[in-house]
């Protein structure tokens, strides 16, 4: 018996040729995008948003820092012969756009200005001339002239209103002068305290005014809410002042358990 040995070619080179034929006829017809999968959309870390108008027309602005967690709400100005507030307002702004980490696990809602047609003007009320902070439905609310004829009939406070009830923060702190307290509503005692350690201001309870957002919000909805009174001086003050001021006691504020 004779034995033949065929030479075979090596076949790598042949199972490479297949491959790439194999990899042209895949890619020039890939299946189409699934239009019904779910989509991985992740939200800014910051944004803003519109939350209602003033009587004369102007914006009333939210900046919403971080999108999952717990959610804060600081406002200022509600008073619009109050211009300090609304400075440490700004200040927290420009501070939470450089520190990420406060907002990591929570969502810190600010609106600097919440009487953006008072602050123009260098007035305590609306154009309506009713104080915005005594016109919301709190339990001990007074329907007057100044006071407004009927809870929330300014859009001004209807804004603030509307976000409180679809966001539903754990806590609220609120901005003021002229008083040179820290003031409090509901179960917010502890943290009034916490921040008191942070700056010169003594803890006061003034108590609930009649239809006011502490009245409402701390008493009616039982909201743990700061009342931050700063001082008639601090008008005189830089930004840069105001945060050295009362900036630790706002920062512990948004970060106590």
């Amino acid at each position: 018996m004779r034995f033949v040995f065929l030479k075979h070619k090596p076949i790598f080179p042949a199972i490479t040729a297949i491959a790439g034929l194999l990899s042209v006829f895949v890619g020039g017809c890939s299946m189409p995008a699934d239009r019904y999968a779910p989509q991985i959309i992740t939200p800014p870390a910051v944004s803003v948003r519109q939350i209602g108008s003033s009587v004369q027309g102007r914006s009333i602005d939210c900046i919403q820092f971080g999108y999952a967690g717990p959610r804060i709400l600081i406002l200022a100005a509600i008073h619009g012969n109050e211009p300090a507030s609304y400075v440490l307002a700004e200040a927290l702004r420009q501070y939470l756009s450089s520190h990420r980490t406060l907002y990591s696990n929570r969502v810190i809602l600010l609106i600097p200005i919440a009487n953006p047609d008072g602050l123009s003007a260098g007035t305590r009320d609306n154009v309506n001339r009713v104080d915005l902070n005594r016109n919301f439905p709190a339990d001990n609310r007074q329907d007057t002239s100044r006071f407004g004829l009927m809870a929330l009939s300014e859009p001004e406070s209807m804004a603030l209103y509307d976000l409180i009830e679809n966001e539903n923060p754990e806590r609220i702190l609120s901005i003021h002068q002229p008083y040179g307290c820290i003031d409090y509503d509901g179960p917010a005692r502890i943290l009034a305290s916490r921040m008191a350690l942070w700056c010169d201001l003594p803890v006061r309870k003034v108590g609930a005014l009649p239809g006011s957002l502490g009245s409402w919000a701390g008493e009616t909805r039982k909201i743990p809410i700061i009342t931050l009174e700063m001082t008639a001086e601090d008008t005189a003050l830089t930004q840069e002042q105001i945060w050295d001021r009362y900036g630790r006691a706002v920062l512990d504020f948004i970060s106590a358990p």
